[in-house]
């Protein structure tokens, strides 16, 4: 008889984007994801940061009125990074991200192939930039579905 109370797919990858959010330096926003094929095998990860060689400690990661003495200029989102990332192509993969996608997000989802979102966090959904996500995924058939906190927590 097999083991019960084990966690499913989408706990598994959520965790799995939890965990690589872990590894964003940003002080105020750390954000993970996670790509899967149909097969649920991991084919991308990634986490909000610097570009590769750009000295973390060399930029300002704050929220600064002067846009080149912010972060904003400079950080790769968790999506890109997974993206960029990935071992195979994308066609048909969902993506597991902590944090619902922007729009320059958003394009590149659509464009890499990506046919669901799984997202945790929503927390900028007024804002137009993520109204635009919502368009787009909705014109390109993308879909997107939140999961609850508490399907998320592992015991």
């Amino acid at each position: 008889m097999k083991r019960e109370g084990y966690i499913n797919w989408d706990q598994y990858f959520m965790g799995v984007a939890i965990l690589s959010a872990m590894r964003s330096k940003d002080p105020v926003t750390q954000v993970g994801a996670c790509i899967v094929n149909k097969r649920n095998r991991i084919v991308g990860i990634g986490y909000n940061g610097f570009p590769y060689g750009v000295e973390d400690d060399n930029y300002n990661w704050g929220k600064n009125d002067q846009w080149l003495d912010s972060k904003y200029p400079y950080v790769v989102h968790a999506e890109p990074n997974a993206i960029l990332n990935a071992t195979v192509p994308l066609d048909d993969s969902t993506l597991y991200v902590t944090l619902f996608p922007c729009n320059e997000c958003a394009k590149l989802i659509i464009q890499s192939g990506i046919k669901e979102v799984v997202f945790m966090e929503d927390k900028y959904h007024e804002r137009d930039s993520f109204v635009a996500s919502r368009r787009m995924f909705d014109s390109s058939g993308v879909t997107y579905r939140q999961l609850d906190k508490v399907e998320v927590t592992l015991t």
